[in-house]
């Protein structure tokens, strides 16, 4: 399997990433099973988080034999020094090790001061002073963060939402972070499941050498096909691009990640699915959101107090409430052209 060096740094990573957070759904030796397999296939770049729950417990139990042979990434949200080495240690707990090859930095809504000496990004230091880190970085959402970051020369890596329908500004994150010798990975190449062509959006962001994509992956089956196009990298040829650019022109415009910082919802309103569940239903298959559950889940957008924390978290800057809204509309009219019968008032009931 091919391995690229990671910005400046010393970590060689295998150009196909694995993006552990999907671990968290999926029994104990299940993921292990899938974790194995990456690994035995050539895999050894693992990216995972302090907040993806067990994930980090897991790929400590899946791959602790091996550690000295797989880079290790995590992320930590803390906006403090001691908060920052809080979080390290446990992590480390975790993920049975002494050290991590990568510490991120996780979505910060503001670039740490540098020169405070109680800031996370002091925590970072002195982590790697006591050699509790290898490397360190940042990922964000918010393009002017990651471009701020890239410009203080601070950071190592970044980490950026990039997939075939990235804008051209977005993009162009690329050669800047290749002119700085910074270390890039592409979060969220299937831009949160709504891109179904796997094989284009692996083909598109191949032909950057210096772009590093974290799959998130959960099924034996998945990890199959990253592997085979590993040893056999699919063409950017005219079919493919045909399909590029016909997600591009149904995906275009200002829609959900499902990035989840949103949440929590005060009503419990599940937003990075209900917030896109017009997409959802033309893009994947519909019958699973007909059932009751998913009817009494999107029902809640009726109980949405306005509190405006889900588009003050956003870093997308979404109107949530107006697309949540949006979507129930959209919701109810697909119930309606499919025959399904209302839910009745002793659910509705129930279930509040």
């Amino acid at each position: 399997m091919e391995r690229i060096r990671l910005g400046g740094t010393d970590l060689y990573v295998s150009r196909t990433a694995f993006g552990v957070l999907p671990a968290q759904r999926i029994p104990k030796q299940e993921a292990a099973r899938i974790l194995r397999r990456a690994y035995e296939a050539g895999i050894n770049f693992f990216d995972t988080a302090r907040s993806y729950t067990d994930s980090e417990e897991k790929l400590g139990y899946a791959l602790g034999s091996v550690r000295r042979q797989v880079v290790i990434a995590t992320k930590s949200g803390a906006t403090s020094r001691r908060a920052l080495l809080q979080d390290l240690e446990t992590s480390l707990d975790a993920l049975g090790t002494d050290y991590v090859d990568l510490l991120q930095l996780h979505n910060p809504k503001h670039l740490p001061d540098p020169a405070d000496p109680e800031s996370s990004y002091a925590g970072l230091l002195e982590a790697r002073r006591r050699g509790m880190i290898r490397h360190f970085g940042l990922t964000n959402h918010a393009r002017e963060n990651a471009l701020a970051a890239l410009a203080s020369g601070l950071y190592e890596t970044i980490q950026f939402p990039l997939c075939m329908i990235s804008s051209a500004d977005d993009l162009a994150l690329i050669a800047a972070c290749r002119k700085a010798q910074v270390g890039l990975i592409a979060m969220k190449p299937l831009s949160g499941g709504l891109l179904t062509n796997a094989r284009a959006a692996f083909a598109f962001l191949r032909q950057f050498d210096n772009v590093v994509p974290i799959w998130g992956i959960q099924r034996l089956e998945e990890l199959e096909q990253f592997i085979d196009w590993e040893a056999q990298p699919p063409p950017l040829d005219e079919a493919t691009w045909s399909a590029i650019r016909r997600d591009r022109e149904e995906l275009a415009g200002r829609f959900c990640r499902a990035c989840g910082y949103c949440l929590p919802c005060p009503a419990e309103i599940p937003i990075p699915m209900a917030a896109r569940m017009g997409l959802c239903l033309r893009r994947m298959p519909y019958q699973q959101f007909l059932s009751d559950d998913w009817r009494l889940k999107m029902n809640r957008i009726r109980h949405c107090a306005g509190c405006g924390a889900c588009a003050r978290r956003c870093p997308y800057g979404l109107d949530t409430p107006a697309l949540l809204r949006q979507m129930l509309a959209e919701y109810e009219a697909f119930l309606a052209a499919h025959g399904a019968a209302p839910l009745s008032a002793a659910s509705v009931a129930a279930a509040t």
